[in-house]
Formats: C-alpha cells, structure tokens, sequence
C-alpha cells in the first residue's frame, strides 16, 4: 500500500475531538487519590479536558438520607437531609487534576425510586445502582434542583455553565441502566431539563445517552415538538456490543432485550461455567462473556456511519459521543492489545467531520463496573492499568495528541482498506501515522506500507514511535513475568519503564525532492512518524 503526500493536497483542521472528555469508573472512585493521579496524567500527556463517569447519585455518594440509618423506629424516615459533600469532593479532585467534569445526572437515590412489582430496581453491576424512574417527580426535581444550587455556591456559576449536564445513561438498555419505556426516559429528561434551567438558564443539558446511536430523532423530535430545553446531543458506539447487539442503520428506535432476556443469559451461563477448567473469577467471567470482537464478523466502519447518520439526526445541535471504544465487553484479553490502538487511531480520524466532541471509554482501569480484578491486565477499558502502566491505546492517542494542528487531507482510500494513513504538518514536522487496523487479532504476515513525500530539501531526521508486537505492549511482558495477579507499585513501575514507546531514528531514502518511508506492518500494528 503507497500513499502520496503532496502540496496540492487539501490541508484541514486536525480536529481532537476525543480530546473533549474521557470516561472512567463510576463517581466513588474520583475520591481516590490514585485516581485523581491518573486522571492528572492523562490531562497533561493528552490534552483531555473532561471526565464523564456514572452514578455521582447512588447512594455509595450519601446525597439522601434519613433518620431512619440510625433509628429503626417508626417515623424516623420523615426527618431527611441532602448532602452533596461527596460530589463536591469528587469534583474537586477532578479540577484538581485540571479537568472539568461532564456531568452525568444518574443514578436514583433509594429514597426517590419508584419500586412496583414486576420492575427490577437494581441494576446488575458491581456498585448496585438503582435504575429505574423516580416515585414522585416533585420530589426528584426538589432533590435535582439542590444539587445544582449547591455546584452554584461551591464553583460559582460561571465555572458551572461550563459543565455539562447529561440526563442519565443508555435508558435503551433495560435492566442494565434503565427499567423503563423510551417514553419514561423522555419524561425524566423533560422534567430534569426544566429543573436545572429554572435554576440557572445557562446551563447547558443534554441527552438521551442512548448506546448504538440510538433515538435521536425521536428524542431531538419530542423536545422541539414540546419545547423542552435541550443544548446538545449524546449518544454512544461500540463496534463490538455485548447486550444490545451491533446496531445497524436500520434499527434506530429499537431498545435492547428486558430482564427476561438477562435471565435467559445467566441460564447459558450455568452451562458454560460447568465446561470451564480454570475456576478463577477472571476465567469464568471470561467465559459467560465472550469476545464477540473475536468470534464474529463485526464491521469496522460502524462508528464512521453511526456518526454521519446522528449529526444529520441532531439537527444542528452540537453532537457528543460521550462513550466509545472498540469493544464494550469489560474483560475481554483484546482490551488491553493494540487492536483497541489501531481501532480508536483508525475511528478518531474517521468520525472528525461528524462529531463537536466524544469521549473514549475510558481512562484507567481503576473501574470495578462489572468487577474490581486484581489482575493488571484482565481486559479492564483503560487507557492505564490499575497501576498506571499506559496500554497500547494510550500511545497511540499520544500519536494523535502530538500531531500538528494541521491534516493532510489523503481522501477516503486512507481510511477503506485494512492498511491506512493520516498525516499533519506544523511547526517545522510532518508527522505520519500508519495502522493496520482489523477487528480480529490474527497472526497474519506483515504487509509493506510505503509514504512518498514531496520534500524539496533533505530532512534532518525521520523517528517512528511504534506500537506493535514487541513495542508498547506491557501486556506481553506481565504475561513473559508469569501473569502475576498483583503487583507492588515498583514491579509497576520497571514494566512501565519497559514497555514505554520511545522515538528511534527509521531509515529513509531521498532523491528529487521526494522522501520514501518503508514499514512492514503487523495485523493492527500503528507507527507514528516524524520528518523534520
């Protein structure tokens, strides 16, 4: 594969859009100190000014209580208090670390949520949020309204108007994140939406958090239709979906299987758990929740047309993925190999025309969703392990955030075949990525990629940063280490320092003004060029 960077190319924006947020576990680990560490890190390595996590309303967070805690007596329940000092600490942490929160208004306090027969009002992770509507919408708009008064009084409001406020997360996906109907959900972003904005109009709200790109229009249609506030659109994507199954362009309005749906799984998994030999909790989990990224034909262009589809859906409205990655299956061996990198490279540069801004789920395996692992590396979604050890992902992002503001507009061929390129220039440097990008990680023979660059003078150096077998991928070296399942923070630190992605000279041929790089690329393998 050849690509031919001239001057007649069009130049255009280098639009980082990803750099608008960054996901990560929910709202009780932003108290933790090696959180906050993390989260520092990756604002100053790649420029993120946003963090988005859910649940900074469950009950772990201790924003409702009652008498009743301490007194198990009859009437003790009517004596209540708000208090928001957690969310404040979180918050703190995250501006501290020189961020601004994305605030993600989920989950249910116990106290507000509406408990009927036949609805589940526990969702099924770790952390146990409570995910259905609330009883009263007088009470939740009480409750709302004092959250926000007290961010007022703690940030003051013009630091405040420049959050931004999300109406839960993905209420298409019943028994995971919302038990309840489409129409529930729009009710409860309508009566959240007003809330806030009789507060402080300024504020900026939006939703409906949908995974799979779904109910824009309807949703976009109902808030016009009754003049309900609404500042920007959210939704997700993931190439490789684990409960609602790969959307495609045709399934728009659709809402994933309900409980019964989730029982049936976990009676295939009664059967898969009897056929597994390693009874550890990784292997089982592993299991019951297969890498379908792995076993089936996903395509990769998903994303690419998800997005063109939403912007046309948001009508104009600023358009947010504030979730996406390659794979939504949390443990899967392939999160932490260099697919996610030439996966989240490859959709970056593919999405930048359809998107105002997106956010990568997520940024450090400090996350416990679904389970906190011991392991270092058990397919958690970071960016970094437990103990901050940057996976691939991590320096094929720090290729894009290195990248000049300018791009080098190469067309379509860039991006349709297994083999692609983005290039930029700025600052004296022409920087060049190439990816080899497939959504199964096979052991196939390398493949020659060659750039021919018109460069009227000889440049002074060439470097690559590569990311590929035997080049930022601690993965291999905790597995060459015996996949010890924990580790002291020095043994972090030595397989930190090994695996790092340095720059190192790439050689290069130049002859009548034309300057020629050669790489032979392994499947999903990403390099990153700099020519001075």
């Amino acid at each position: 594969m050849e690509f031919h960077i001239n001057s007649t190319l069009p130049r255009i924006p280098h639009k980082k859009h990803w750099q608008f947020c960054v996901g990560s576990a929910h709202a009780q680990m932003a108290l933790r100190t090696d959180y906050t560490r993390q989260l520092t890190f990756i604002h100053d390595t790649l420029g993120i000014e946003r963090v988005r996590f859910h649940g900074i309303f469950c009950d772990d967070m201790r924003t409702l209580n009652d008498l009743s805690v301490q007194l198990n007596v009859p009437g003790a329940d009517q004596f209540t208090e708000y208090n928001f000092n957690f969310c404040g600490a979180a918050y703190d942490n995250v501006l501290a670390a020189g961020m601004k929160p994305l605030v993600e208004l989920s989950f249910m306090p116990e106290k507000l949520a509406l408990k009927e027969e036949g609805r589940p009002v526990k969702g099924g992770f770790f952390y146990k949020p409570n995910i259905v509507p609330p009883r009263d919408y007088a009470a939740w708009r009480d409750y709302l309204q004092a959250f926000v008064r007290f961010l007022l009084h703690r940030y003051g409001k013009e630091e405040v108007r420049t959050w931004y406020f999300e109406v839960w997360n993905e209420p298409d996906l019943p028994y995971v994140f919302w038990n309840g109907s489409r129409d529930e959900y729009f009710r409860l972003y309508e009566e959240s939406a007003r809330a806030i904005k009789d507060v402080d109009e300024k504020i900026m709200v939006g939703g409906p958090s949908t995974s799979g790109s779904k109910w824009i229009s309807s949703f976009v249609a109902y808030c016009r239709k009754n003049d309900v506030p609404l500042d920007f659109v959210t939704t997700h994507q993931y190439a490789g979906d684990p409960l609602g199954g790969v959307e495609d362009q045709g399934d728009a309005e659709g809402q994933a299987g309900g409980f019964e749906a989730w029982q049936e799984r976990l009676r295939k998994a009664e059967e898969t758990l009897r056929q597994v030999k390693e009874k550890t909790f990784l292997a089982g989990y592993r299991a019951v929740t297969p890498d379908k990224s792995e076993t089936t034909e996903i395509p990769d262009d998903l994303f690419r047309k998800n997005a063109a589809r939403a912007h046309e859906q948001a009508q104009g409205l600023p358009l947010y993925y504030t979730e996406w990655n390659e794979n939504a299956i949390f443990s899967a061996y392939t999160n932490d190999t260099r697919k996610v990198a030439a996966y989240d490279v490859k959709m970056a540069l593919a999405v930048a025309d359809h998107v105002t801004g997106s956010s990568i789920w997520c940024f450090s395996d400090i996350f416990e969703e679904l389970h906190p692992f011991p392991q270092e590396f058990h397919g958690g979604f970071g960016m970094l392990t437990q103990h901050g050890i940057p996976k691939p992902v991590y320096y094929a992002m720090k290729l894009l955030a290195d990248a000049p503001d300018t791009r080098i507009d190469l067309g379509a061929d860039a991006f349709d075949g297994e083999i692609g390129a983005a290039a930029f220039e700025g600052n004296g440097e022409t920087h060049v990525i190439l990816f080899r990008q497939k959504m199964k990680q096979l052991d196939l023979p390398k493949e020659e990629a060659v750039i021919r660059l018109a460069c009227p003078e000889k440049p002074q150096s060439v470097t690559v940063r590569r990311i590929d077998e035997a080049h930022g991928n601690p993965l291999k070296l905790w597995e060459e280490m015996g996949s010890p399942e924990t580790m002291s923070p020095k043994e972090a630190e030595e397989l930190k320092a090994k695996s790092a992605v340095q720059p190192e000279p790439w050689p290069f041929t130049w002859e009548n003004g034309e300057l020629t790089l050669r790489a032979e690329l392994g499947v999903n393998d990403v390099y990153g060029f700099v020519i001075r």
